[in-house]
């Protein structure tokens, strides 16, 4: 990307014997208008290229040489996730995707290093994705964990369209007891708390 301000040579137009005029600077005088100062912003600080390396210590080789890719399971402002099979074990995994051509300040890039640090120190949980590995070419990031075949808890929220108070009373209980996991506290505040403090609000519970 080249610069926002662009400089052209001053062209001099003759109408008869009238020639134009500089305006005053400080704009004295009648029928003289004040001189235009021009503002630069200050750009935000962008990821002018492919980042080169974003996620620390991957796992080494070709995902696609580990990997085959399947059907796509959602997408998001960064990520695409996919269903691979382990091409030695037949295992199944998800997949996200993350186009470095996403990636275009250094907030996106510090934004992806947070998830990847935070995935490799999640513990491990039955209600907890677990992290496999990470890849990394020169077009994408590739995040393999866990496949999760159960769906969006909104969208079964959704589905059903009533919860009674003691199934969203189980629904919550998993929810609180994945917040006791260490290292998980930290993330209540900024994922968990505004949901609970809706659910607190709407169905009364203490």
């Amino acid at each position: 990307m080249g610069s926002c301000i662009s400089t052209q040579g001053v062209r001099t137009r003759k109408r008869g014997k009238h020639t134009s005029k500089p305006t005053s600077p400080r704009g004295h005088g009648h029928g003289h208008e004040p001189a235009r100062r021009s503002s630069v912003v200050a750009p935000r600080s962008s990821v002018t290229a492919r980042p080169v390396n974003v996620v620390a210590n991957p796992s080494p080789g070709n995902i696609f040489d580990k990997y085959q890719f399947g059907k796509e399971l959602g997408r998001g402002e960064f990520g695409v996730t996919h269903r691979v099979v382990d091409l030695v074990t037949g295992e199944a995994f998800a997949c996200k995707k993350i186009a470095k051509t996403k990636l275009r300040t250094e907030i996106d890039v510090e934004d992806v290093k947070r998830e990847v640090q935070i995935m490799r120190h999640l513990p491990r949980h039955p209600n907890i994705v677990a992290f496999k590995e990470a890849y990394e070419d020169r077009d994408a990031v590739y995040l393999v964990m866990e496949l999760c075949e159960g769906g969006e808890l909104f969208d079964r929220i959704v589905a059903k369209g009533h919860y009674t108070e003691r199934a969203a009373a189980n629904v919550a209980k998993t929810i609180l007891e994945v917040c006791k996991v260490p290292f998980c506290s930290f993330l209540i505040y900024l994922l968990v708390f505004p949901f609970l403090n809706l659910g607190f609000f709407v169905l009364g519970w203490k």
